[in-house]
């Protein structure tokens, strides 16, 4: 039976079913997968999340790196999975394809732009699914959805055979419930089998917090208490922005949409697409971007990205909220929904800003609902933060 066959979340592309084999032996072998319909399968059109789009590139007839991986590795590829449109959402809705089942808060958003990855994982289609993450497309779904998921560091796994989105921002990442698993695919991302470095101090982010609701931090606190003792020291507080996230947020927001467009435009005036609410004002709203916005804004980044590289020195690991609360309800209205986007990028652009790795845990609930702790480590230190979340969740 084909996974589209078992597919009853909406995860799946079914106008594009695919089915490859990896490699009969290696650290995943028979293991299936999903794969985010942004990375190119040879011979299977790529959708990115539109019909337009779609019907307007060429099939490709070369595979994505992080397929090529996968497969050597051993891992089975049993379809390609939703994303929003052009993955400009955190939200997980597609106006063209529909919204994929959050098995974890029913009745409420699986998060995007990798909404179909972190659906199927957590619904138990497959073990682990891929996505990208360029301003929360993984860290979001996946704490929606209740399963770990990870943004790498920036350029530490090839994104050749992937669609650019924000090229500055853009990374890979992947979901899945099982720590262990989790660490594997990993490695064979980053094609890294060196030993993990050691975590030595703790940083919890104070402002972090204070954006999140109240419950949300309350929910976490003995997450942070476990993951102080699993490193060895205590909580210390700090304060990451002391411009206030809020400002990162709003450079952040033109940073990535000036990279959007310089990416897209052709493609948008040419074929001018429709889009649905949100989406369709962010696109308008990026093609009147100026130089004399994204320059300051740029400079500025260049100096948070050095500031935080400095702080998470000698194993330092940060911790703030993945997401401010739980996923809103897949009725909220779009100004709403608008408005926690912001509330949620001001948590998201502290690694995106610095092109830091962040894994997602899923270590809390509020209102039966999951909430996610992140954990934020120095670029390069992707390993480090897999083998410890391997050891909080095993």
């Amino acid at each position: 039976m084909s996974i589209h066959d078992r597919d009853t979340l909406g995860a799946f592309v079914a106008s594009a079913p695919v089915e490859r084999a990896g490699a009969s032996a290696g650290p995943l072998a028979g293991i299936p997968f999903g794969l985010k319909d942004l990375f190119h399968v040879a011979g299977v059109p790529t959708g990115f999340g539109h019909p337009a789009w779609l019907a307007s590139h060429p099939v490709p007839d070369t595979d994505a790196t992080v397929l090529t991986r996968l497969l050597a590795a051993g891992a089975h590829l049993v379809g390609k999975t939703h994303c929003d449109e052009l993955c400009y959402s955190l939200n997980g809705q597609n106006t063209h394809y529909g919204t994929p089942v959050n098995t974890a808060a029913p009745g409420r958003l699986p998060g995007g732009s990798s909404s179909g990855s972190a659906a199927a994982v957590a619904g138990g289609l497959v073990p682990f699914a891929v996505g990208s993450d360029t301003g929360g497309s993984v860290r979001v779904p996946a704490a929606y959805c209740g399963v770990i998921g990870m943004r790498t560091t920036w350029d530490a796994v090839p994104l050749d055979g992937a669609v650019p989105f924000s090229p500055s921002y853009d990374t890979v990442g992947w979901f899945s419930k099982d720590a262990a698993l989790f660490e594997r695919v990993g490695r064979v991302l980053l094609a890294d089998d060196a030993p993990a470095a050691t975590p030595r101090r703790l940083l919890v982010g104070n402002d972090a917090f204070a954006r999140a609701l109240p419950a949300t931090g309350d929910a976490l606190q003995a997450a942070l208490v476990r993951v102080a003792d699993a490193i060895g020291g205590g909580l210390e507080g700090h304060v990451v922005a002391d411009e206030g996230l809020e400002a990162w947020m709003q450079d952040f927001r033109v940073i990535q949409g000036a990279g959007i467009w310089a990416t897209h435009r052709d493609w948008l005036a040419t074929l001018k697409p429709e889009f649905g609410g949100g989406i369709r004002e962010r696109f308008a709203w990026v093609s009147t971007l100026t130089d004399e916005q994204v320059a300051p804004a740029a400079r500025r980044r260049l100096d948070i990205a050095a500031r935080l590289h400095d702080l998470l020195v000698d194993g330092t690991v940060l911790a703030i909220p993945t997401v401010p609360g739980i996923a809103p309800r897949t009725d909220t209205p779009v100004p709403e929904l608008e408005a926690w986007r912001n509330r949620c990028l001001g948590l998201l652009c502290i690694a995106g800003h610095a092109g830091l790795p962040q894994i997602s845990l899923p270590m809390g609930t509020v209102a039966g609902c999951p909430v996610a702790l992140s954990l934020i480590a120095a670029p390069g230190r992707d390993t480090m933060l897999l083998d410890l979340a391997r050891q909080l969740l095993r």
